[in-house]
């Protein structure tokens, strides 16, 4: 070893302990000099929430009668369609090719795809109920992890499972049980509609960074992308004699649950709504906490917050639930978040089509309440 290399050695290993001779474990360049410097004004969260404090939020919900919350959503809507986005036209209803059908007990299960726009395909499951139709359909979003085959009981081997585990439980399967027919979509970037370096790293990893960053890059979104595709499967649905399309609903868990809320806020269309463990507030959920780029809507607290837009699907049916131990989205934000869109649907004489449930777990499908809630207003009888 040279001279320097033992210096170099011997003074590490002193700059690593104490007076004492104990190791001190290095935490930054500011240890030692805690007193001599305010250390939350380091800290970017803590600056970022002071920002919130005077977020613009110029579209927020301030309206005290229908007419005045009318005229309120008109606005909103308008500007999220800009934000996340602008839909453009979807032109014909999509064609879809049927890869499988399967049958099981209680349901008839057809695997397809469809083209969502030039050069964009969609993978989706249908589960239809053997009852006669044609069915309320539900279309169902999953959150981040495999993709669909997680929702409709498809284990990471691509084998049949019944015991519903895993943070999502297998919730198609839950909503065909419910009497509804569940439109189980693959969300751009997760299963099967991922690049091939995620495909490498395995079932679990998405593509959402290269492809979110790619949407922000043409000034669009992933939110605005998955929103699009959730309208071609409206579209879609309408063509099927078995299927009603007066009577669409759309849930999703986590950021199927953010898909949810901007699809049901864009698109009239869904006449109900249901948000597992994901109505929050921007502020305590993707601002606080480390999130996916997925999540995000440059500019959007310039003119309101989540609550603001979950309050465009009024008067619709609209159903959240929170788990109690969810350090993904906060249940006290989430409180506050659903008082917040109670007040539109106050506003417009629509109290009795909003419901919510906070349950005792962590952050994970529930959906005892919420299922039934959706299927009642979907006109399922129970």
């Amino acid at each position: 070893m040279t001279r320097r290399a033992l210096g170099l050695t011997l003074g590490s290993i002193a700059l690593s302990r104490g007076q004492g001779g104990s190791a001190v474990k290095y935490s930054g360049a500011l240890d030692g000099f805690e007193s001599k410097v305010d250390l939350a004004a380091f800290d970017p969260v803590v600056w970022s929430r002071k920002r919130w404090e005077s977020a613009p939020l110029r579209l927020a919900f301030r309206a005290e009668n229908r007419k005045q919350a009318e005229a309120w959503q008109k606005k909103l809507r308008a500007k999220v369609s800009e934000l996340v986005g602008e839909v453009q036209d979807r032109g014909a209803t999509p064609k879809a090719q049927v890869l499988e059908t399967r049958e099981f007990p209680g349901y008839v299960r057809e695997k397809f795809v469809f083209e969502s726009r030039p050069g964009v395909a969609v993978l989706a499951y249908l589960l239809k109920p053997k009852s006669a139709g044609p069915h309320a359909a539900m279309i169902c979003v999953p959150g981040h992890g495999r993709g669909v085959d997680d929702i409709v009981g498809i284990d990471d081997q691509g084998r049949d499972r019944a015991n519903k585990p895993g943070y999502q439980h297998d919730f198609a399967i839950q909503a065909v049980e419910h009497g509804m027919a569940a439109v189980a979509m693959e969300p751009m970037a997760f299963g099967c509609r991922r690049d091939p370096a995620a495909r490498k790293e395995g079932l679990g990893h998405s593509s959402c960074q290269p492809a979110a960053g790619a949407a922000l890059l043409f000034g669009e979104t992933m939110i605005g992308w998955r929103v699009f595709d959730v309208m071609r499967t409206i579209d879609w649905i309408e063509s099927r004699k078995d299927l009603d399309g007066s009577r669409v609903g759309l849930m999703g868990i986590s950021g199927g649950g953010t898909c949810t809320v901007f699809a049901a806020a864009l698109d009239q269309r869904i006449k109900a709504a249901f948000m597992s463990c994901s109505l929050c507030s921007f502020r305590d959920s993707i601002l606080s906490i480390s999130h996916c780029i997925d999540n995000y809507v440059p500019g959007i607290l310039n003119w309101a917050e989540m609550y603001d837009v979950a309050g465009l699907i009024a008067p619709r049916a609209f159903y959240a639930e929170s788990g109690d131990k969810d350090d993904i989205f906060p249940v006290a934000a989430a409180r506050e978040s659903f008082s917040r869109v109670k007040k539109v649907y106050d506003a417009l004489g629509a109290s009795d089509q909003i419901g919510y449930e906070v349950f005792s777990g962590e952050h994970s499908f529930h959906g005892v309440q919420g299922l039934k809630f959706a299927a009642a207003k979907l006109g399922v009888k129970a």
